[in-house]
C-alpha cells in the first residue's frame, strides 16, 4: 500500500474514534446544595451473560453523559464460563483504567442471582466480589454487608419470577428488617414497577433505576430518536464513589425512565423549579402571558386540575426540553390573578400519580 494511502486510512480511523468518543451531556439541574450525577448501577458484560467487553461499557457510558456505572456480573449465572474463566472481580479490573481515563466513576459490584424468593439483588461498593459466591443466599448477603455494600432488589416484578402478581415475600421482610436491603429497582430497562415505588415510600428505601443492559447499548436504545437508557439521578455532595454511596444511603435519588422521573416529592419539585426560568410576565385587564424557558433535557407534561373558573388556561400542555414557551391565561369574572393548578403527569410523586403543583399569577 502506498504511504499516502496508509496515512489516509489512519486519518479516517482517528476521525472515527474521535467521533465515537464525543460526550453527550444530559442537562439536569442540581438541587440546592447538591450536584446531580447520572448513574447506572446494573450492567452486564461477557463476564456473566452480557455480550460486550467491559471497556465497551465504559465507552458507552462516557458517550451518553453518565457519571458513574457499576458492572454487576451474575455470581451464579455465567454462560460464557467455558470461554472466559476468571474471578468475579475481573470485569471491574479490566474496565478500571478506561473509566479513570474517561472520568467515569466505576463501582465494583455483583448480582446475587437466586430464585424467588428472594430473587435477584445487586450489591455495589464491594471490595471483593468473589467473597459473595456462597451456597446459601444469606451467606452471600452477609459477605456483602461485611464489605459495607449498598444492596438493592432488582426487577421485583420480573415476570419470570413473579408472573402474575408482584409480591413482597417473607424473605424480603427478613432482608429488610436485618439491614440487608437498602433500595429497590423502581424501573428496570423499560419496565416501571409501581409496587416498588410504593414499597420504597412506605419503608424508606432508596429508589433505583437501571438499564440492566446485556447487549450493545444501541441495540436497545434508539439514540437517533432521542431515547436514553433508564438511569438513576443521584444528588451528591461530592463527585466520588463515596459521595454516591452517601447519597444512596440517604435516599437522595430520582429514577429517569423514558420521559418519566420518579422520586420523592421534594426532589421532583426541585428538578421542575430549577429547570424552568420565568423570563417575562405581561399583564393587561384580560390576560396574563408568561414566557418561560426550559433549560434542562427533561420534558414536563402538564394537566390542569381544579381551579378558579375565572382563570382560563390550558387543559394539557407539554414543556419541551431546551425550549422557550409562551403560555396565556385569560382573566374572566373581574379576576386580577390567582393560582394556576396542574399536575405534572410524568413526574411520579406516588405510584402512577403525577406531582401536583400551583403557580400564582
Amino acid at each position: 500500500m502506498k504511504k499516502s494511502s496508509i496515512i489516509g486510512v489512519l486519518i479516517l480511523c482517528f476521525a472515527f474514534w474521535g467521533k465515537a468518543q464525543v460526550r453527550n451531556e444530559i442537562r439536569v439541574p442540581d438541587p440546592e446544595g447538591y450536584r446531580t450525577l447520572k448513574c447506572d448501577f446494573h450492567i452486564h458484560t461477557v463476564f456473566s451473560d452480557g455480550l460486550v467487553w467491559p471497556t465497551v461499557r465504559v465507552d458507552e457510558a462516557y458517550r451518553e453523559g453518565l457519571d458513574a456505572i457499576a458492572l454487576t456480573e451474575h455470581l451464579e449465572y455465567r454462560p460464557h464460563r467455558q470461554d472466559i474463566i476468571a474471578s468475579h472481580n475481573r470485569s471491574y479490573e479490566i474496565a478500571e483504567k478506561t473509566a479513570r481515563n474517561n472520568q467515569v466513576i466505576l463501582i465494583r459490584g455483583s448480582e446475587i442471582t437466586r430464585p424467588m424468593a428472594p430473587g435477584h439483588f445487586n450489591a455495589i461498593f464491594l471490595s471483593d466480589c468473589d467473597a459473595l459466591e456462597q451456597k446459601e443466599y444469606m451467606d452471600s448477603f452477609k459477605a456483602a454487608r461485611r464489605q459495607n455494600a449498598f444492596i438493592f432488589w432488582n426487577h421485583p416484578g420480573w415476570d419470570r419470577q413473579q408472573p402474575d402478581t408482584t409480591l413482597w415475600w417473607n424473605e424480603h421482610t427478613r432482608l429488610y428488617e436485618e439491614g440487608y436491603m437498602q433500595g429497590i429497582e423502581v424501573a428496570n430497562g423499560k419496565k416501571y414497577s409501581p409496587e416498588a415505588q410504593r414499597w420504597c415510600m412506605e419503608k424508606k428505601l432508596t429508589m433505583i433505576g437501571t438499564s440492566d443492559i446485556h447487549q450493545p447499548i444501541q441495540t436497545d436504545i434508539d439514540f437517533a430518536r432521542g431515547q436514553h437508557r433508564t438511569m438513576t439521578f443521584v444528588f451528591v455532595r461530592e463527585r466520588s464513589a463515596e459521595g454516591i454511596r452517601e447519597a444512596l444511603l440517604h435516599r437522595r435519588t430520582a429514577v429517569y425512565m423514558d420521559e418519566k422521573v420518579i422520586a420523592e416529592e421534594q426532589w421532583l419539585k426541585e428538578l421542575f423549579e430549577k429547570s424552568i426560568d420565568i423570563e417575562d410576565i405581561k399583564r393587561n385587564e384580560k390576560s396574563i402571558v408568561i414566557t418561560l424557558k426550559n433549560n434542562s433535557d427533561l420534558t414536563f407534561h402538564l394537566k390542569k386540575t381544579r381551579h378558579n373558573p375565572g382563570l382560563v388556561y390550558f387543559r394539557e400542555y407539554t414543556i419541551q426540553p431546551q425550549c422557550r414557551h409562551r403560555i396565556e391565561i385569560r382573566l374572566e369574572n373581574n379576576l386580577q390573578g390567582g393560582d394556576i393548578n396542574f399536575e405534572i403527569t410524568n413526574l411520579y410523586a406516588a405510584p402512577n400519580k403525577g406531582l401536583t403543583y400551583s403557580y400564582k399569577v
